[in-house]
């Protein structure tokens, strides 16, 4: 990538903070200017562009997200997040083999216990892939968890739950609870069985990789645009 700049800097700007390549404000493909509320945040975009080397910008394309999709009407961010609740990964457990059945049932239902500790959201737990209804009260707590989350944490979640299949792992990786590498592991655990079984191949492997960069991508957006400091 040719650099068209030589100093990306946040510059405060009425109480938020804009990213300027070479003093002229940092634009969105929609054409508004990408503001941050967090400094800590603005500075590692900052920073992500000052290092360009040819790859993409993960935290900025976030934080565009954030402000042009999700601020504007945060509800369909909200009730698309939820809806992973109803056929959350870790309520569909294997029947067979044995050996993975027992690896889920360790591993995963400490987060649905989590879940219902920390959000009083009891989730069922089902054998096979057949859907089953989830209780109306749970979902109505999960809801509420999401709905409570700013816009900021909302674009991370956008990222964190598809790439797991779970609400809750994307909660309790939004909220500190659960190490986004810990949280992918749990997430690509039948995948990882299955190739301790037989092997890996490289396709899967790739996969799991990229899959494995978003989520630690959303996790640092979440953690920075968090940040007090």
């Amino acid at each position: 990538m040719k650099r068209f700049w030589k100093q990306a800097a946040p510059v405060l700007d009425s109480g938020r903070y804009t990213i300027r390549l070479d003093g002229r404000p940092m634009r969105l493909p929609g054409g508004p200017i990408l503001t941050i509320e967090s400094r800590v945040l603005a500075e590692a975009i900052a920073e992500e562009w000052q290092l360009a080397d040819g790859r993409d910008f993960p935290l900025t394309q976030v934080a565009g997200t954030a402000q042009e999709r999700v601020a504007p009407d945060p509800a369909p961010t909200i009730e698309a997040l939820t809806r992973y609740a109803e056929s959350d990964l870790l309520c569909y457990r294997a029947a067979t083999p044995e050996a993975l059945a027992a690896r889920q049932a360790a591993v995963w239902q400490p987060w649905l216990d989590w879940a219902e500790a920390t959000h009083g959201a009891r989730l069922r737990v089902v054998s096979g892939v057949m859907h089953a209804a989830q209780p109306q009260e749970a979902l109505v707590r999960l809801r509420e968890a999401v709905a409570a989350k700013p816009v900021a944490v909302l674009a991370g979640l956008g990222i964190l739950v598809p790439a797991m299949g779970s609400l809750v792992l994307g909660l309790a990786v939004a909220e500190g609870a659960l190490d986004p590498a810990e949280a992918h592991g749990l997430a690509a655990l039948d995948e990882l069985f299955q190739a301790e079984q037989w092997g890996d191949d490289p396709e899967a492997l790739h996969r799991r990789r990229n899959v494995a960069r978003d989520i630690a991508t959303a996790a640092r957006f979440i953690a920075l645009s968090s940040a007090s400091a």
